[in-house]
């Protein structure tokens, strides 16, 4: 493949120095972070954003943008410079106030500033975004263009990361890659920061694999671009650009771009060192750097107006004939596919379609089975009217009920197993990969058109909960099913039997637990979680069937509210009355509030059952609404097969806990619940005992 020479102007040069020189300057004035990477690839980012990637600084969020993602999240300054340079309308003051609340956060902050794709930080994790952002873009391309060539969508764009050697090193990146390798995404460029060099020193204490074989026994294209070939180093963009080129030329492999560079070269000493790694340069080192960069060595923040004028006059020119070109395109799709230009008009909004509660399934009262399988029934019912909603399991699509019935894999062509199956399939196969499955839910959800779910046992939540603390940091619409809730899995035993899940999970700020009682409770929870995409959502469903207590219209009222009175307090005559006890309970715990309550009205002590599906969307409500479902009067029992951390605010000081706080065993689920005081003999028995206390 033969490429155009590379026509870089003394302008482009200047600009990367100048680059340089800017995050060693922020390092330095906020005294800490980590000038090394943002130092030595400088000219990477340079490339990147002035050559190769099709973005419009103007308008940060054009749906025609490719998508970059900082993998290596600590050298923030490297995209914080390019986003400065080419004009996202970021002040100076972030510089000078960096890694303060009045600069630039220390880690990329999706939402805090312009251009940022994703948060990243955690390493690795960023690759597994920008697998899902791959995952999207080619979900896309099926949903809204579907006979469109390969690569000739609209909808289709590359994602370019940027990845380290910590990135190379943490699991969610070897999952991520994996997977990216078997679904062949194409349009997915990864740069590897090959520098040798971590916090603690050489990499080769720790790290001595062969990164390029792994990545081609994933199915990847590996190129190999090394600045210190022949003894002298140089920064060989033509060789760079060489590589994107083929990168983006293949269309079946994800592309590594295997780098080698000297970390914050050219400073004097501390090239090459883990001392520029995580800590500023100190003032002889920076004056050292400044001028081997030709920059003035006692001048901070050095700007020259002809560096500000060229790259973003270079960026905005670049951006003016792209969006030519794709805003015209656009325009034609939109006469010719109208019907699916107004479906893209939706999601854009954020709305549902006008249909979506009508096609909820409903149950009678009475009916029985597990909240899986209703949560199943529900995605199914679904499909037709919300197809933003797509996902699938890590492989635990039968227990997990996550495929929606009919509709067809998303794999390659040569690996599809029946007719639909391709890669503009609706069914996600995530592997046993949970941690990757949650960070390509979040790069999903960032791409901002559809709403991604993914699920696995509630137990193993714990794999993925990294991923989902970024989710809730980043207020993404990703969905998590949890299933498999507690005690209730039975046979399988502690190993499989969550414990301390929900309080762990309900700690997360901004993380809605939900946690249906019965069938109908799990289609409205489905109903409002898509009705809330501002921020993630785990629900959290049973093995063992349920009865059905609640009435469709009733489950649909009480789930948006969060918690609601599902039974009330009655005197003898059948009369509403204040209630002596209000038990409150979620999931298949909210069945034995209900066999309690029996026992208990039946002695003629007046109770209440409050189903409480989600704590959080409760404390939403206003202070009246709260009041009405838990006065004060009456004596509160919290009832829940799992930890007693969180249930204290709900109970008051006086209030009876009924919880797990010890590991379950391997017995059937119905033996365990009656084992450990989980049924309406024994729950009405403590009741009893607290009410003779009050």
């Amino acid at each position: 493949m033969t490429t155009e020479p590379l026509e870089l102007t003394d302008l482009d040069l200047k600009a990367i120095n100048v680059a340089k020189a800017l995050a060693a300057d922020a390092v330095e004035a906020a005294g800490s972070g980590h000038p090394g990477t943002p130092i030595s690839l400088a000219p990477v980012a340079h490339l990147l954003y002035q050559y190769e990637l099709r973005h419009d600084p103007a308008d940060p969020n054009w749906l025609g943008r490719d998508r970059f993602v900082l993998s290596a999240g600590h050298a923030s300054l490297l995209q914080y410079c390019q986003l400065f340079l080419t004009g996202y309308g970021i002040p100076m003051e972030g510089f000078t106030h960096f890694r303060s609340p009045a600069g630039l956060p220390g880690h990329p902050e999706f939402g805090y500033t312009p251009g940022i794709e994703t948060t990243t930080g955690p390493l690795g994790a960023g690759l597994s975004n920008a697998v899902g952002l791959a995952i999207a873009a080619r979900r896309e391309h099926g949903l809204f263009e579907p006979d469109a060539a390969d690569g000739a969508s609209l909808f289709d764009h590359f994602v370019y990361t940027i990845m380290g050697d910590g990135c190379m090193q943490e699991g969610v990146a070897s999952e991520a890659a994996s997977l990216a390798g078997t679904l062949q995404l194409g349009n997915l460029i990864a740069i590897y920061d090959d520098n040798d060099i971590s916090i603690e020193g050489d990499t080769d204490i720790s790290f001595t694999e062969d990164p390029s074989k792994r990545f081609e026994a994933y199915g990847w294209q590996v190129l190999d671009v090394d600045w210190k070939a022949g003894g002298a180093y140089r920064e060989d963009l033509q060789a760079l650009h060489e590589a994107l080129v083929t990168a983006r030329a293949e269309t079946k492999r994800p592309t590594m771009i295997r780098l080698h560079t000297i970390i914050a070269w050219p400073s004097p000493t501390k090239q090459g060192s883990e001392d520029s790694h995580g800590a500023k340069l100190g003032s002889e080192e920076l004056a050292g750097l400044k001028t081997a960069l030709g920059l003035d060595p006692q001048a901070t923040f050095q700007l020259p107006d002809d560096v500000i004028a060229f790259t973003r006059s270079h960026a905005a020119e670049r951006a003016a004939a792209e969006r030519a070109d794709w805003d015209a395109r656009f325009a034609a799709w939109q006469q010719a596919a109208p019907e699916r230009a107004a479906l893209l008009e939706r999601l854009q909004a954020g709305k549902l379609d006008a249909g979506l509660d009508a096609a909820l399934p409903v149950w009678e009262v009475g009916d029985a089975l597990a909240t899986r399988a209703a949560s199943g029934k529900t995605l199914t019912a679904l499909a037709p009217v919300a197809p933003e909603l797509w996902g699938g399991s890590a492989d635990l699509a039968g227990s997990n009920n996550t495929t929606m019935a009919g509709e067809p894999s998303f794999l390659p062509a040569d690996l599809a197993r029946s007719d639909g199956d391709g890669p503009y399939g609706r069914t996600l196969h995530f592997g046993i990969r949970e941690h990757a499955m949650g960070g390509i839910l979040n790069g999903i959800a960032l791409d901002g058109l559809t709403r991604p779910y993914g699920g696995t046992f509630m137990v193993f939540s714990d794999y993925m909960r990294p991923a989902v603390r970024l989710a809730a940091l980043m207020g993404l619409g990703s969905i998590f099913v949890w299933t498999h809730d507690s005690i209730g899995v039975g046979e399988d035993g502690p190993t499989h039997q969550p414990i301390e899940h929900l309080a762990a999970l309900r700690a997360i700020p901004g993380l809605a637990v939900v946690r249906p009682a019965d069938a109908n409770e799990t289609a409205a929870a489905w109903a409002e979680i898509l009705r809330r995409p501002q921020g993630p959502a785990g629900i959290v469903l049973s093995r063992q069937n349920l009865t059905v207590h609640a009435d469709a219209e009733t489950a649909r009222a009480g789930v948006h509210r969060g918690a609601y009175v599902l039974a009330e307090a009655t005197d003898a005559t059948g009369a509403e009355v204040a209630p002596a006890a209000i038990l409150v309970a979620t999931g298949s715990e909210v069945g034995v509030a209900m066999d309690a309550r029996e026992l208990l009205q039946a002695e003629g002590t007046p109770t209440r059952v409050v189903s409480a599906p989600c704590l959080e969307w409760f404390t939403q409500q206003d202070e009246a609404y709260r009041a009405s479902v838990l006065p004060e009067a009456g004596v509160r029992v919290s009832i829940e097969a799992g930890s007693a951390m969180g249930w204290r605010e709900i109970v008051g000081d006086d209030g009876l806990i009924v919880s797990l706080d010890r590991f379950g065993a391997s017995a059937p689920g119905a033996q365990l619940f009656k084992e450990y005081g989980f049924t309406g003999e024994a729950v009405a028995a403590r009741v009893r005992d607290a009410l003779a206390r009050a």
